[in-house]
């Protein structure tokens, strides 16, 4: 009977342990490859008064030091879960602004043929409807995937510089959201 109490309550523990942001449930740990990440922060990315996405940043290990997170190595993901159909183009041009804004001319001039890769990924996947959840996925030796409900969509794209300048979009200095920002970094 003591062991059964103790599972139940274990088994409680898990599902409270997973958060939920605008009603979506977010698993509190995803694996990547051969690696474990742990919910790092999760939060909704609104646009005006409309509800984007809810966004949720995986590391290794919880930290709320941005820069730190940026240098780190190491595996990580990010997944949104869309609150609204998308269509490519905005897709596209989101991951652009998102990237412009936290990057010199030389420095976008050193991303560019492999941001013009990951755009192209983008617009072959098309329109993403509501409940979708699109992942952005680093993988030392493999790079960075983007993915569609789990399904990997085109190439991996080659650097932890590349990903380090996708997850500016939401860490950098200036993030698409600054309330998202907060919360990706498990800040109140």
């Amino acid at each position: 009977m003591r062991v059964l109490l103790v599972a139940l309550c274990l088994a409680w523990l898990q599902l409270a342990a997973a958060a939920e942001v605008a009603g979506v449930r977010i698993e509190d740990k995803v694996r990547l490859g051969g690696s474990e990440l742990v919910l790092n922060g999760a939060g909704l990315r609104k646009r005006i008064v409309f509800k984007v996405y809810v966004g949720a940043l995986y590391l290794p290990e919880k930290s709320g030091d941005a820069a730190k997170i940026l240098a780190s190595g190491g595996p990580k993901r990010v997944s949104m879960t869309l609150m609204r159909d998308l269509t490519a183009k905005q897709l596209t041009e989101a991951l652009e602004d998102g990237v412009r804004a936290n990057h010199t001319e030389a420095q976008l001039a050193v991303l560019r043929a492999r941001l013009d890769t990951a755009e192209a990924t983008m617009r072959e996947i098309g329109s993403a409807k509501e409940g979708s959840v699109i992942g952005l996925e680093y993988a030392p030796g493999t790079g960075t995937r983007i993915t569609v409900d789990g399904t990997p969509k085109g190439a991996p794209i080659a650097g932890e510089d590349f990903y380090a300048a996708l997850l500016r979009v939401w860490l950098g200095d200036k993030p698409v959201d600054a309330t998202l920002k907060k919360a990706m970094l498990g800040q109140p």
